[in-house]
């Protein structure tokens, strides 16, 4: 599998690690991976690998600030985070590794991050690939965060979160309440990815598990629908008996329905 080079890139709130496999991302379109509310590019495990592997395209993941190994935050999450993750974070790290033009795939909320660049870069992001992506906010996805709350109150979850976050667990209390407290917030409760989806220019798929446990399959047919661009911009599979993270969960079937939506756009 491609080997890994790290960067640590200084910002003008701080430090942003990434990571870069499959060669350089100047001399080819790279796919940049946006992680989840609780993720990191440690969590991506061997995925970022694997899919350099099978794209043949060079794959960029970042840890946003506060998350991993990037630099530690304290502040609350602003209510238009997904929005402004383009023009802020994502928008240094291709400033960073010479990016122009880039493919964006994004897991849960990196996938409503992934659509929001698009929307605001429609010549920049050549396509998009949303895995288990929100939306809107929805009481399924409530449900989950509210279980998901419970559990991490055993020290032993919340031990195990900060592995993946620098091994500090004031950290990883952070992300966990940036999390929580934003999707549970009243004032984000009409949030919602469609202004950002009508705006879109670039193809899009939505993989989503019919056993999600954070959202229903409305949000899938809700990013696969919205655009309207052009013809057939818009594609959706549904992986069956599979959750919340299917790179982890189904990472080969996700692979093979990555790999054929960028042949069939002519991106690889």
């Amino acid at each position: 599998m491609s080997e890994r080079q790290d960067a640590y890139i200084e910002t003008e709130g701080g430090t942003l690690h990434a990571s870069v496999w499959g060669g350089s991302p100047e001399a080819r379109t790279p796919i940049v991976l946006l992680h989840d509310s609780l993720g990191s590019v440690a969590l991506w495990r061997d995925f970022p690998a694997r899919l350099a592997a099978q794209t043949g395209l060079p794959v960029i993941a970042y840890d946003r600030a506060g998350f991993g190994l990037s630099s530690v935050r304290t502040d609350g999450l602003a209510l238009d985070f997904i929005s402004a993750e383009a023009p802020t974070s994502l928008s240094v790290v291709l400033q960073h590794f010479a990016v122009e033009k880039v493919i964006l795939f994004g897991h849960s909320v990196g996938g409503g991050m992934a659509v929001s660049a698009a929307a605001q870069w429609p010549q920049r992001v050549l396509a998009v690939i949303t895995e288990s992506a929100q939306a809107f906010v929805e009481d399924r996805t409530l449900q989950g965060i509210q279980e998901a709350r419970t559990r991490f109150a055993d020290p032993a979850q919340l031990a195990r979160l900060a592995k993946y976050h620098g091994n500090d667990l004031q950290q990883a209390r952070w992300v966990l309440s940036a999390w929580i407290d934003t999707w549970l917030s009243p004032s984000f409760a009409h949030w919602s990815l469609a202004p950002m989806l009508e705006r879109l220019r670039s193809p899009v798929l939505a993989l989503h598990g019919d056993l999600d446990e954070f959202g229903s399959l409305t949000h899938p047919r809700m990013i696969a629908s919205l655009p309207a661009a052009f013809p057939g911009q818009g594609e959706s599979r549904v992986l069956a008996q599979c959750g919340h993270v299917p790179h982890r969960e189904q990472a080969d079937q996700v692979m093979r329905e990555a790999r054929a939506f960028l042949l069939r756009r002519g991106l690889i």
